[in-house]
């Protein structure tokens, strides 16, 4: 091939599409044009997910919709799905290569070397894998904010949930090795960085030096250019006295912490095997408020566990009330095959699930505007991140609220103190700069 184009499509996490932007730089670096998946290309590369049924039935539309743009393509499936269903894909007639979630950086290889005629299945048994496979992103340009993936993997296994089996154990990222990809990153210009992976709460689990998360954020805050810093999901075990304590000396820490907590009922917390309880979850809140009145607590919780009763699900609503979650991810409960919970007695009902998930959404949505409505009047450092057009300029404060201005200046990627006007919608603030710039 003289021109070779890659395109490729990500379902699921921010994960997937950190290793989406890692497996594509590796094309990038081989010569490879990379395109939007709906073009004409010569490989298209899929990056599936399989928390849900639904991700699994996503992923197998995705790469028969991949043959019909180019018949002569060869269509490659990675990913969490690709890992725990790799025999399913095989019988997907579309389907050439199959790389699941380690191996990831012979991909090109795999490609270039591909047979016609043969389905070449590169999935192993992740369970054994015990080294951080070392993907990163060095050609980012114009963007504000970069995910860094610091880990892969979890031990956890909740009964609900198939990724341990999808991406198996915890694997930790060098300390060296991400200072040097955040050093790039704020190199490239990029402002904000999210430490991201499977479970970043684990991380250094598999390290004998005693390093952990709280030393890669100190590390990360310590690096000029990088104003802000974010981290994803913890469960409310993490927020400890002495993890605050640290937390508060840093003043590139972001005021917004995803505080998994999946239902408010205890027995249905113990039957998804969580490892906290609702009231240590309450006082995970509490301690976070104390410092940062005005700090964003968002939250996931699954609607209709097997067994989840009305007064269970009850639990979780006066739970999220109590705690002011300023944002609920709310998803139907989806049984996954290989799962105890699938397994389990007392499947809920579709209905019912779909009910609770909608009261969740509201209470999400009241929830927000009273989080909102707390911030009106205030002025908050916001990064401005895009042009949405008509010189409107998007960005997010440090606790993670849409702020919308007027500019006529270019602003994009600069960080300034704005004061917070009036309630657009129930994702948007309209905002007002309160400072000269470009003078």
């Amino acid at each position: 091939m003289d021109h070779k184009r890659a395109a490729f499509l990500t379902l699921g996490c921010k994960v997937n599409f950190y290793d989406t932007e890692a497996m594509a730089e590796l094309f990038r670096a081989r010569g490879y044009e990379i395109v939007d998946f709906g073009e004409f290309a010569d490989v298209y590369i899929v990056n599936t997910c399989t928390v849900t049924n639904l991700g699994g039935k996503k992923s197998r539309q995705a790469l028969r919709r991949a043959k019909r743009l180019n018949p002569n393509a060869i269509v490659a499936a990675a990913g969490c799905y690709a890992q725990t269903a790799p025999e399913e894909i095989e019988k997907i007639p579309e389907v050439n290569i199959i790389i699941g979630t380690d191996k990831r950086k012979n991909i090109v290889d795999a490609v270039e070397g591909y047979e016609k005629g043969r389905v070449l299945n590169l999935v192993g048994d992740i369970m054994k894998v015990r080294d951080f496979e070392r993907l990163g992103i060095d050609g980012l340009k114009n963007r504000c904010r970069a995910y860094i993936k610091i880990q892969e993997g979890c031990n956890r296994f909740c009964t609900y949930c198939i990724i341990p089996y999808a991406r198996g154990p915890v694997r930790s990222r060098e300390p060296d090795d991400i200072i040097d990809e955040v050093r790039a990153l704020a190199k490239n210009g990029f402002k904000e960085v999210v430490l991201t992976g499977i479970h970043v709460a684990s991380y250094g689990l598999d390290f004998k030096t005693g390093i952990g998360l709280m030393d890669i954020i100190k590390a990360v805050s310590e690096t000029d250019g990088i104003e802000r810093i974010r981290f994803s999901s913890v469960e409310p075990t993490v927020i400890t006295d002495s993890f605050l304590e640290e937390l508060s000396g840093l003043s590139k820490v972001c005021r917004h912490f995803h505080l998994s907590l999946q239902s408010g009922s205890d027995r249905i917390l113990r039957a998804m095997n969580r490892r906290y309880t609702s009231e240590e979850y309450f006082s995970a809140c509490e301690k976070i408020y104390s410092l940062w009145p005005d700090c964003a607590i968002t939250t996931d919780i699954i609607a209709g566990f097997p067994g989840e009763t009305e007064a269970d699900f009850e639990e979780s609503l006066d739970l999220a009330k109590r705690c002011k979650i300023s944002k609920i991810h709310a998803f139907p409960y989806s049984p996954k095959k290989g799962t105890p919970a699938a397994a389990m007695k007392g499947q809920t009902d579709p209905a019912t699930k779909q009910d609770r998930v909608r009261r969740l959404l509201e209470l999400s949505d009241k929830n927000r505007r009273a989080f909102f409505e707390s911030l009106l009047g205030k002025g908050y450092d916001v990064l401005f991140e895009r042009a949405t057009g008509g010189g409107i300029y998007e960005g997010h404060t440090t606790n993670y609220c849409t702020v919308c201005v007027k500019s006529d200046k270019n602003i994009e990627n600069m960080v300034l103190k704005t004061a917070l006007k009036e309630i657009i919608n129930e994702e948007k603030i309209k905002g007002e700069l309160k400072q000269l710039i470009f003078q």
